[in-house]
């Protein structure tokens, strides 16, 4: 089993920055990304950024690109995901994921990919 808890999330104004971590921690050997999700107050779980394990590749969506990055420390088994100029519209529960199967990348921008998911941690902008 694989447990994750994410971390970091808060209050923040308009133009600020958070860092969220996520730790991994279980038997996460074998997985193939982990992703960045978020979910807004009546809006569907959204796809925000993921890291590739074996090759270390990123792929951010396009509206926090320039924005957010995601990175890892290996030793840690820890993901994070660095945040700046956050906006009002960023106010979401976000959700750290792992998937441990070999998906396209294509795929890995879905839901439905990621088996493992951590409790999430609220991030919210004030404008």
């Amino acid at each position: 089993q694989v447990q994750l808890v994410e971390s970091g999330g808060g209050l923040v104004q308009a133009g600020g920055s958070l860092r969220l971590s996520c730790a991994a921690s279980g038997r996460t050997i074998s997985s193939s990304a982990v992703g960045w999700f978020r979910q807004a107050r009546g809006k569907e779980r959204e796809f925000v950024a993921n890291i590739r394990w074996g090759i270390s590749r990123t792929t951010i969506a396009d509206f926090v690109k320039g924005r957010f990055t995601i990175s890892r420390d290996t030793a840690k088994n820890t993901v994070y995901l660095q945040m700046n100029s956050l906006e009002p519209e960023d106010t979401a529960v976000y959700y750290c994921a792992l998937s441990t199967t070999l998906s396209s990348p294509s795929h890995l921008l879905q839901v439905t990919s990621y088996s493992f998911w951590g409790q999430g941690t609220q991030v919210t902008v004030s404008s």
